[in-house]
Order: C-alpha cells, then structure tokens, then sequence
C-alpha cells in the first residue's frame, strides 16, 4: 500500500484534516507534515517542501497530497522540487488524468475553492489510479528530461 504525504497551511486545516480522516477510513497510511492550526503562520512553500522531501527520500515511491487556499501556491512550490510532478484538480476528469496522461505524484487542491466532499471525491479517483506505460509516456519523459536539463 502507497503511503500518503499531506500538508496544508493555515488556510486549509479543516480540508486536510478530512482528507486525512478519509484515508485512514480507507486504511491507507498518511503522514502529516502539517499545518494543524489556523494559527500556525507557517506558509505554503515550507509545507510543500516538507511533503516534497519526503517524497524524495522515498526514492518516490509515497505521494503527495497539498492543500492551501486555492492550491494554486502550493503546486507552484512542489513542481520546483526535481521529480515532482504536482496537479492542481478541482474535479475528478482532471484529477484522473492528472495520473494517468502526467503520472501526477502530487495532488493540490483548495480549500476556498471546493468543498470537502468533492475534495474526498478527486482524492478518491486519484488515489485508485496508477499510472500505465503507453500514448503518455513519451510525453512524461519529455517532461523528464526538460526537467534534467534545467534542474541540475
């Protein structure tokens, strides 16, 4: 069983903290790096470096989930992180392909952009899928090796 890697800042405890209650419904392990409170002035950035290097150290074999007001900041800062491949999804069409058209290994959403249970409804489809070599793979070794060449 994959393990899961989850963080937030401030503007999205209430989310993670029941994207975490969903996957341990599902006996799926998680990791939470944090924020757990609206009152942690902790941003975006460190959190999604937080996931992100443990992603790393796990030679990516966990994913990664970040949640922050809109997303949008936290898939910023993970795709600065070599070999992270972050998606920003707000429905379940993107967060399907995200996986299987990118092998998407971390999962952004907002808070302030979608309710919760549409927030358990995309991490369910994302989580159910693996990616498979075919049409896609050229397209994510391309990104791979664009990667190579400019993160060093």
């Amino acid at each position: 069983m994959r393990i899961f890697v989850i963080g937030c800042d401030n503007a999205a405890v209430p989310m993670k903290d029941v994207l975490i209650r969903f996957l341990e419904g599902k006996g799926i392990a998680v990791e939470n790096v944090g924020c757990d409170s609206p009152d942690d002035p902790v941003n975006y950035p460190t959190v999604a470096e937080r996931v992100c290097e443990r992603i790393i150290a796990s030679a990516y074999q966990k994913r990664g989930i970040l949640v922050c007001g809109t997303g949008i900041g936290m898939c910023i800062s993970a795709n600065k992180f070599k070999g992270i491949r972050a998606a920003l999804c707000h429905d379940n069409f993107s967060a399907e392909r995200s996986i299987l058209s990118n092998n998407a290994n971390v999962l952004c959403m907002g808070e302030r952009v979608i309710g919760h249970e549409l927030a358990k409804k995309i991490l369910g489809e994302w989580i159910s899928l693996e990616f498979k070599d075919g049409p896609s793979t050229p397209k994510v070794q391309e990104i791979i090796d664009i990667e190579n060449r400019n993160m060093r």
